[in-house]
């Protein structure tokens, strides 16, 4: 389970053996939300947050809307690298 950042708390990973669309799994305290990139020529057109575990404080949901919103090409490429490349995800440092 390859983690891509540990941010305000909110730790984004995907498993490893994810399949499309595009996602990646945003966890807080407890609570997991999975975060779909739907693209279209490159780019993305709609970005989905689905509830998939407990429910992430209204505060933090709107901290990780903000995040996705700022990363959001670094995240695909991270996960475009490690599922279609096989390239090694580095954990982030503490």
């Amino acid at each position: 389970m390859p983690t891509l950042y540990d941010y305000l708390g909110i730790k984004f990973f995907f498993f490893g053996n994810e399949h499309k669309p595009i996602h990646i799994h945003a966890e807080y305290g407890g609570a997991r939300v999975k975060v779909s990139f739907f693209l279209q020529e490159g780019n993305v057109y709609r970005t989905t947050y689905k509830a998939e575990l407990g429910k992430f404080p209204p505060n933090k949901l709107k901290e990780l809307k903000k995040i996705v919103s700022v990363y959001k090409t670094q995240l695909i490429q991270k996960w475009i690298d490690f599922f279609y490349f096989r390239k090694k995800i580095l954990n982030p440092k503490k």
